[in-house]
């Protein structure tokens, strides 16, 4: 199950060496691989899933309490929602390329499963549940902290992005314009492309697998542009 050095090469860049390898293993191990397997339901990562989003809510909730001593209670719950909702974990879970590690079906594979959001972001609540069992809650909280609770603002300001490309666009008495202008691949794994303008010029191109998700960085760049230019 799994390649050890592969694992090895993980456990390097999460700068944590697992007592129990099995934990990883299972950890990345999704359910169309258990199934394709016949390994059982309870050999995929799905439960640790579970434990691993409970460590991490505890974990977020006090780096936002600590970290915002005046923030209401309804703003720490709308800021924790933002830094662990799935396409945010699915990004830190790509910066550490944890996504070329998980244990896919055969049919997962094949429709783009290694690149969805939610079984990225899964394995990586997952992986927060192994190290929790494996090395108890500090070394959770590192691990957190280092990889899922770090540059905080960038990715605030990219899922935010349309959101405050509004708020500076309005402020010149000016609106964002979203163009889709192309999309490829199967459609199990399309790949759209989109431009944002602001009276007539392009000021950002970005591209997801959703529609949404391309404009969303297309504004992100607009931002960066705005921001770089003074506009």
């Amino acid at each position: 199950m799994g390649n050890v050095k592969n694992l090895d090469k993980l456990e390097e860049i999460f700068c944590y060496r697992f007592r129990d390898p099995e934990l990883l293993r299972l950890a990345l191990t999704h359910s169309s691989y258990a199934n394709e397997k016949r390994m059982g339901k309870s050999r995929c990562n799905e439960r640790l899933e579970f434990l691993g989003d409970a460590v991490l809510e505890l974990v977020s909730s006090e780096f936002l309490f600590n970290h915002y001593p005046d923030m209401p209670e309804g703003e720490l719950t709308k800021k924790r929602a933002s830094m662990v909702c799935e396409p945010s974990l699915a990004m830190s879970a790509r910066d550490i390329h944890l996504q070329e590690f998980i244990l896919l079906g055969k049919g997962e594979e094949f429709t783009g499963g290694r690149e969805r959001d939610s079984i990225t972001s899964d394995a990586l609540e997952a992986v927060i549940g192994a190290i929790y069992l494996d090395g108890g809650i500090e070394q959770a909280k590192s691990f957190v902290l280092q990889f899922i609770l770090n540059d905080l603002e960038n990715k605030s300001l990219f899922y935010d992005s349309k959101t405050v490309l509004q708020e500076i666009v309005q402020d010149q008495g000016k609106v964002p314009e979203y163009v889709l202008t192309g999309c490829t691949g199967p459609d199990h794994d399309k790949r759209f492309f989109a431009e944002v303008h602001v009276s007539g010029e392009i000021y950002g191109k970005g591209a997801g697998h959703t529609k949404k998700a391309a404009e969303q960085a297309a504004a992100y760049q607009a931002v960066l542009f705005m921001r770089k230019q003074k506009v």
